[in-house]
């Protein structure tokens, strides 16, 4: 029996294999199936892995269904996967292909910064190449493409960033917003993701978070010293966003250290309905926001 509420479920990307974790993919696979058996299973989505680990998480699979006597629940019929693109558009097309042998159950994709105006272009060619696909019946239609922006940098969106983002909206694909690093600079200000979260609002534009988000609660970091946002601030500053929050109070509530003045008032039909438009967060570990939501009395131990 699940122990994850609804508002909580799919929340958390299995992204073991990525900084700081840096699992090595055989461990990273072995310790997925571990996570997708037990009881919290509904937290955890999808294993996340680069396009270059392709070729090797295809030959794990092969092996698991060549072990002598495995049955077929032990082998789970495949292997869920996001594959993260490490090139621009054209390097679509490559990384579905490999990923036939496993279950894609979503797509992610860098947007090419440039200083020239041609977010927009370059974003239309994101969607394109999505399209030639679905044409083609190499994607499904149903999954996610999510596109990562460049950073704000607490400058404000430019017009041509708006339109890459409605281009984005237009073809009915994700955003993915960087929450953090391993450096001070790969952590937006909450200014800076305020705003990311209420263009995405404004736009019907579901998103999702990558990396930094480990904790439910915005803390300093003990080993780097470094501030980190909380999946729980995210999650109820986008609540508070479709509540008609301006920027600047949004970003208090990503600002807000407090657990119980970050909950007050809150309940499990408006997490739910913040959940809609924030989709998931890739996480190098899936115990310790498990362990935090325990802490919190927002999840069954």
């Amino acid at each position: 029996m699940s122990t994850i509420p609804a508002a909580f479920a799919g929340l958390v990307d299995d992204a073991a294999v990525f900084p700081p974790g840096n699992a090595p993919l055989d461990e990273a696979v072995r310790a997925h199936r571990e996570h997708r058996a037990a009881p919290y299973a509904d937290l955890v989505g999808p294993l996340v892995v680069g396009d270059a680990h392709l070729p090797d998480l295809a030959r794990i699979v092969r092996d698991e269904r060549a072990v002598p006597g495995a049955s077929e629940g032990q082998v789970r019929h495949g292997l869920s996967v996001i594959v993260v693109v490490s090139g621009g558009a054209g390097a679509l097309q490559p990384a579905v292909h490999r990923a036939r042998e496993l279950e894609l159950r979503g797509v992610e994709i860098a947007l090419r910064d440039s200083a020239t105006g041609e977010l927009t272009h370059n974003a239309r060619r994101i969607t394109t190449a999505v399209d030639q696909l679905v044409a083609t019946g190499d994607l499904d239609d149903e999954t996610p493409v999510s596109v990562e922006m460049p950073r704000l940098y607490d400058a404000g969106p430019t017009p041509d960033w708006l339109s890459a983002l409605d281009e984005i909206a237009a073809s009915d694909h994700r955003l993915k917003l960087r929450t953090g690093g391993l450096e001070a600079d790969a952590f937006p200000s909450p200014t800076e993701l305020a705003t990311s979260v209420a263009a995405a609002l404004d736009r019907e534009l579901p998103f999702k978070c990558t990396a930094g988000l480990h904790h439910a609660l915005r803390h300093v970091d003990a080993t780097s010293g470094l501030t980190h946002h909380g999946f729980l601030n995210v999650l109820l500053a986008t609540r508070a966003s479709l509540d008609g929050a301006s920027v600047a109070d949004v970003a208090a509530v990503l600002e807000e250290t407090d657990a119980d003045a970050l909950l007050a008032g809150t309940d499990e039909a408006g997490l739910a309905g913040a959940r809609r438009w924030f989709r998931s967060f890739g996480s190098c570990s899936v115990l310790d926001p498990l362990h935090d939501l325990h802490a919190l009395g927002l999840v069954q131990p």
